[in-house]
């Protein structure tokens, strides 16, 4: 058999030298913690007053976040920054970090929650000025929402191992946490997680009313005039939708939502008095018109308001319009014995988006492919998953709850590491292409001048990009 290493029989391995380090890229991430001004403002927070402390527990908070988004998935992981201290200086050990997580209560969290919005608001001011304006949220069918900010709330499981604190069984018969979690639509950054049980209920409105006041407040103050809220069917409930209204009241606020909602008798019967003829074109990922023998979309409001036996949606908020979409089922396809006999798959939502609003938007095709988009959420929520939110490293469910606080954090430096500092096809890339593209790069220090410099391999596929992040890291204007 012929030989395949022969290109390996020359090497060998020894631990040995100095002036190279890893995890290079990573340097980018940490700078937009200081110079936006978070690792400042966590240690406001977290710093006892008039105590003398070797390790600042807002750099120790901020360096957890670095390596979370790095790829981290236990406090230990820290040593890949502290040992490396030529590149990042002194770095908190272990024990430190795990006493940093500890003392973080509730009050804390909030405290942190505020630090957060804080350097939103000048994060966002960046943005604005280099691409002109915050990124607009798209629909399935490609157009833009314009200036809508969109938050959109889901939950997650996450599986528990072992014994943790406030672990149980899920709706889905595993065992492990249950997280409400609300990102941002425009920029993918996450607005705002609980640390829930196991057997914490899909559609608990107390979690929502909470995680959705949370994430508003973590929205910089001027683009809280026009927000679009939507979630699916699972988390939409009766005093959400009344909580969301009441926002949508004042002058010169437009808070609009944007639900799943359940396919139930009264919906099935207002199904069954659609005129064939009724039914419109659905709007393909391109914004092209589908064949309505494959699929329709038609508007129920009439039907369920002011159909024979009176208003089926009289507990429901004034304004909520339905809106049924149908298509052909693919093979496997779980349906219910209605869509069986039926033979369509059907799936409704309710928004208080009127006809009257401007442009296209009110149209009901416009607004189901305006709803399609939230599967996008399942996107940010995988790559959270990736990104601290998938392991919880500890027993403690208070270690757990401060670990999901950096890893939200993480979350948006990766969001803004994207936004702020690459181009291209990077600044489009998730997590995992980041770390092995731009964070896990080797380079060598070089010593001069009273001076270091990071010196990355010609030879590195995407060294000119690694060059650039971390130039404009290093020259994005500091804040307090």
């Amino acid at each position: 058999m012929q030989d395949s290493s022969g290109w390996a029989r020359d090497l060998r391995v020894e631990v040995a030298g100095q002036g190279v380090v890893a995890h290079t890229g990573s340097v980018a991430v940490r700078l937009l913690a200081d110079r936006s001004g978070l690792t400042q403002r966590l240690s406001q927070v977290l710093n006892p007053k008039d105590a003398l402390i070797l390790h600042d527990r807002g750099r120790v908070l901020t360096d957890a976040a670095v390596v979370i988004a790095d790829g981290g998935r236990v406090m230990s992981d820290l040593a890949v920054l502290r040992d490396q201290d030529e590149l990042f200086g002194p770095v908190a050990s272990d024990p430190t970090l795990w006493r940093t997580l500890n003392s973080i209560d509730e009050h804390t969290l909030t405290r942190i929650a505020a630090a957060r919005a804080k350097t939103r608001v000048h994060v966002w001011n960046l943005i604005r000025t280099r691409h002109g304006a915050i990124p607009a949220a798209r629909l399935a069918g490609g157009e833009d929402l314009g200036r809508t900010i969109v938050i959109r709330l889901d939950a997650t499981i996450t599986i528990a191992h072992s014994d943790k604190e406030q672990a149980a069984g899920t709706f889905k018969g595993t065992f492990g946490h249950h997280a409400l979690t609300a990102w941002c639509d425009n920029t993918d950054e996450n607005l705002a997680v609980k640390f829930r049980p196991g057997n914490a209920g899909s559609n608990t409105t107390a979690d929502h009313l909470e995680v959705l006041t949370e994430a508003i407040r973590q929205v910089p103050a001027p683009y809280r005039r026009d927000l679009l809220i939507t979630c699916d069917g699972a988390g939409s409930t009766l005093d959400l939708l009344h909580h969301i209204t009441e926002l949508n009241k004042p002058a010169g606020r437009k808070v609009h939502y944007s639900v799943g909602f359940d396919l139930d008798t009264r919906a099935r019967t207002a199904i069954g008095k659609v005129p064939a003829n009724a039914w419109q074109h659905v709007l393909d990922t391109q914004g092209q018109a589908r064949d309505l023998d494959k699929a329709g979309v038609v508007e129920l409001t009439g039907l369920l308001r002011e159909s024979a036996g009176g208003d089926r949606l009289k507990s429901w908020p004034e304004g909520m319009r339905v809106i049924v979409r149908r298509e052909k089922p693919h093979p496997g396809a779980q349906l219910s014995l209605f869509e069986e006999l039926d033979g369509w798959r059907y799936q409704l939502l309710a928004t208080n988006t009127p006809v009257t609003t401007r442009g296209l938007l009110g149209q009901i095709a416009v607004l189901e492919a305006r709803h399609r988009a939230h599967a996008r959420v399942e996107d940010r929520i995988r790559t959270g998953k990736n990104t601290g939110l998938g392991h919880f490293p500890s027993r403690s469910a208070r270690i757990n709850q401060a670990w999901i606080a950096a890893a939200a954090m993480a979350c948006d430096l990766l969001a803004w590491l994207r936004l702020l500092c690459l181009t291209g096809p990077l600044a489009r890339a998730e997590p995992k292409t980041l770390r092995y593209r731009i964070l896990h790069t080797s380079a060598r220090i070089i010593h001069g001048q009273r001076r270091r410099t990071i010196r990355i391999p010609e030879t590195w596929p995407w060294a000119q990009e690694l060059r650039d992040c971390l130039t404009v890291a290093m020259n994005l204007p500091l804040t307090t």
